[in-house]
This record gives C-alpha cells, sequence and structure tokens, in this order.
C-alpha cells in the first residue's frame, strides 16, 4: 500500500485543538517520571504529531498510524514511520504470543482507539513488541475509556503506575514474561509509581486480545469487517439510504470517496451497470484493506483502484460519478462539517463536465452553500432517519462558459446578478 501524499490538506483532519493524551502521555517523560531508553529505540502505535512530541528529542522513535491524516502530519515532521497494519492482504491476524525478538522495543508508546475491542487487540500487540524489562504506556481521555484501558493493562500485564491530569489518564507497565525473581526491577525504568504490582504477562489473554480485531464476516456475509473501523458490525443506515437511492444510468469511471469497508462500491457496481471502473478513496488503512478483499469479485467487472489518502487532499483522476458519506468529525466527537464541504469541493474539481456526486449527509449539516457554488444543479433526492441523499451534477462546459460570461458582464456593469 503506497503512502498517502505529503501535500498540505485542505482541511486538518487531523489538527484539532490540543491533543491532551498525547501532552499526558509524553509529560512521564518530560518530567522525568519514566525514563527514555538510553540507547533509544521506542514503537509508538497510533502515533500522533503534536507539541508535546516535538517538545524535546525522542531518539530512535518508530511510528506508526493507519490513519492517513496523522501519518501525513508525522511525516511532515519528519519521524520515521514504519507501514501500519495491516498491509495490503493481510488476513488481519495479529502476534498475541511472544513476538519476535527482533521487532521488541524497550519502550512502546499507544493512544488505544474508542472502540474496545481494537484497543484490547492494540494493547497485546504492545505488549508482545516489549523486550522483558521494558516498559509499555498507553494513554486514554476519560470520555474515550481511561478506566476500562487501565483495568485492560492490569489484566494483561499488571500496573507499575498510573496518572490522571487534563482528563486523561496515562497507565503503564513493566513486562515480565519470566517470574518476578528473575524480571528487572520496575525502579529501572521509574522514578515515582502510584502502584506497583507483580505480575507476569497473562499469555492466554494476550492471545485471545490479539485477535479480537481480526476480519469477520458481517451482513450475512456479504462483507468482511472489524471493530474500529466505521460502522464495523453493520449496513450504515446512511449508507444503505443512499446506495438504494442510485439510479441505474450512472455510466463511465466512478470514485467512491471514504470508501470504508467498501459498501459503497460494491453497491455501485451492482446497481450501476455502465461503470466501468471505481477508484476508492478511504483513510483509514485496515478499512482499505478490507475493501480490497471485499471488491475482489468484481476484480473481472470493472478497474478498481485503492487509495489509502486523505481526501481533501484532493483526488488522483477524473470521473463520470462520485458516491460519498463524508465523515462529518474527526477525533473528536464535534461536528466539522467543514469536512464534508471540503469532500465536496473535491468532488466537483474531479468530476467531468455533466458528472454527478451522489452524496448522503446527516439533515442538519449545512452543505448546501457549497453545493451550490460548485455544481450546476442540486436537488434532494430522498430524505429518510434523519438523513439526506444529495445529487448535484456539475455544469457542462457550455454551461459552465455561458455563466463565467455573465458573471464577466455583470462585473463589467456593476450589475448584482449572476
Amino acid at each position: 500500500m503506497p503512502p498517502p501524499p505529503d501535500s498540505e490538506p485542505l482541511v486538518a483532519m487531523a489538527a484539532e485543538a490540543t491533543d491532551a493524551a498525547l501532552e499526558v502521555l509524553l509529560s512521564l517523560f518530560d518530567d522525568g517520571t519514566l525514563a527514555w531508553p538510553a540507547a533509544g529505540g521506542a514503537l509508538f502505535l497510533r502515533a500522533r504529531e503534536g507539541a508535546a512530541l516535538a517538545r524535546a528529542p525522542r531518539p530512535g522513535l518508530i511510528c506508526e498510524q493507519s490513519f492517513a491524516p496523522e501519518a501525513n502530519a508525522l511525516r511532515r515532521a519528519g519521524r520515521t514511520l514504519r507501514e501500519a497494519y495491516p498491509t495490503h492482504g493481510d488476513d488481519g491476524d495479529g502476534d498475541g504470543g511472544d513476538g519476535d525478538e527482533a521487532q521488541r522495543y524497550p519502550l512502546v508508546l499507544a493512544l488505544p482507539p474508542r472502540q474496545r475491542e481494537e484497543a484490547r487487540a492494540l494493547l497485546a500487540r504492545a505488549v508482545a513488541q516489549c523486550t522483558e524489562g521494558g516498559v509499555v504506556v498507553a494513554c486514554t481521555t476519560n470520555d474515550e475509556g481511561a478506566k476500562s484501558g487501565e483495568a485492560d493493562m492490569k489484566a494483561l500485564a499488571g500496573l507499575s503506575g498510573t496518572r490522571s491530569k487534563h482528563h486523561c489518564r496515562a497507565y503503564w507497565t513493566t513486562v515480565r514474561r519470566t517470574p518476578p525473581s528473575t524480571a528487572v526491577d520496575v525502579d529501572a525504568h521509574t522514578v515515582e509509581t502510584q502502584t506497583v504490582e507483580t505480575q507476569t504477562v497473562d499469555r492466554a489473554l494476550s492471545s485471545t486480545w490479539a485477535s479480537l480485531d481480526a476480519p469477520r464476516p458481517i451482513a450475512e456475509g456479504r462483507f468482511l469487517s472489524r471493530p474500529g473501523v466505521f460502522a464495523w458490525d453493520r449496513i450504515d443506515a446512511a449508507s444503505a439510504l443512499l446506495a438504494a437511492s442510485l439510479p441505474d444510468d450512472l455510466r463511465g469511471r466512478a470514485a467512491d470517496l471514504g470508501a470504508g469497508y467498501g459498501y459503497l462500491s460494491v453497491e455501485l457496481l451492482q446497481r450501476c451497470p455502465g461503470i466501468v471502473a471505481v477508484d476508492l478513496y478511504e483513510a483509514e488503512a485496515r478499512a482499505l484493506a478490507l475493501a480490497e478483499r471485499n471488491l475482489a469479485p468484481f476484480a473481472s467487472r470493472a478497474a478498481l483502484e485503492f487509495h489509502w489518502c486523505d481526501v481533501v487532499e484532493g483526488l488522483r483522476g477524473r470521473y463520470d460519478a462520485i458516491v460519498a458519506n463524508p465523515p462529518f468529525h474527526a477525533q473528536s466527537r464535534a461536528d466539522r462539517p467543514d469536512i464534508g464541504r471540503a469532500f465536496i469541493a473535491v468532488a466537483a474539481d474531479a468530476l467531468e463536465p455533466g458528472g454527478r456526486l451522489w452524496l448522503v449527509a446527516n439533515r442538519h449539516l449545512p452543505y448546501e452553500s457549497v453545493l451550490d457554488a460548485r455544481f450546476g444543479t442540486v436537488r434532494t433526492a430522498a430524505q429518510a432517519q434523519g438523513f439526506k441523499v444529495i445529487e448535484a451534477t456539475k455544469a457542462s462546459a457550455n454551461r459552465g462558459a455561458a455563466r463565467s460570461a455573465r458573471a464577466a458582464r455583470a462585473a463589467r456593469t456593476g450589475s448584482t446578478r449572476a
């Protein structure tokens, strides 16, 4: 899977307010509570760029991030990235055992996601990739499961300490796979702790948790999905409404923006026999790998391409039709209608004259102004369950030229008419 482009995003999907979890996580090293490995060598799972990461040297840091906007931010900051799991064609089986010693690190950092099964799988991977006597540190915001994350760490490998600050909780463990009498003393890695418990890694639990986010069939076997991707265990209601609204006369080259595990692309190919090619654009590598597997049966039906990228940075082709169910929030729960507006603008730029955008969104999201500004005709094709389906047709070349001429005449005469 190629890395996403490094261009500056039109909308900073990854950049929100101060990243409190990142700040609290790295404060443990900034104030000496935990020591950064003297010889370097640290793995950061679900890494995010931010002021806290740039505040001090982090020798030997290797970052892993499967969400393209965050990966782009890390790359622009000069961080070393390894390919995010899973790679193309990965079967999703995690390493819940002891792992490969050559791939272990004396320090593993993690920012677990909200979804519990994915978070537990991430903790299992973090412990598996830590050296004997090394330290695993995680941090979670309170509203994304901090207490649960701490309890999971304790069950998996014991607790060496915790810190609560800025509505977040950091928790860490010293990894022991052998009995405490032969393990490295916790004081070699900590200056102070609130709790110290001697516990070896629960290998059976680690193995179980490592497979919790493995791909599995959903929707009566129509699709493969996995915990943590959008609407992972069901057909999203908004996407289903969009699919049901698609006309069968769409034809030519199509794109699916924010494709997830590939539901809309499958529906598009099944409903529209005139579609000859589909490009799938998705920011989450874990979802895109699923989409590739879910679309495999259609490889002889149409030309398929899969792009791991931040959609708002622009598309890589010209299209006759585009379908989209844009995200309306990034890392927080707050509405981010600017992301949807950026999807619409990018779609308008990539459509051929006369091309059509079919989009679904929550009814309250204010997309009409950008739709009216960027498209020749816009109509609401369906409304149900709090969602709206919009068809927007790009003006033809002649119509666009006529509109530009009218605008120029209006500017010359001082008229306010478009």
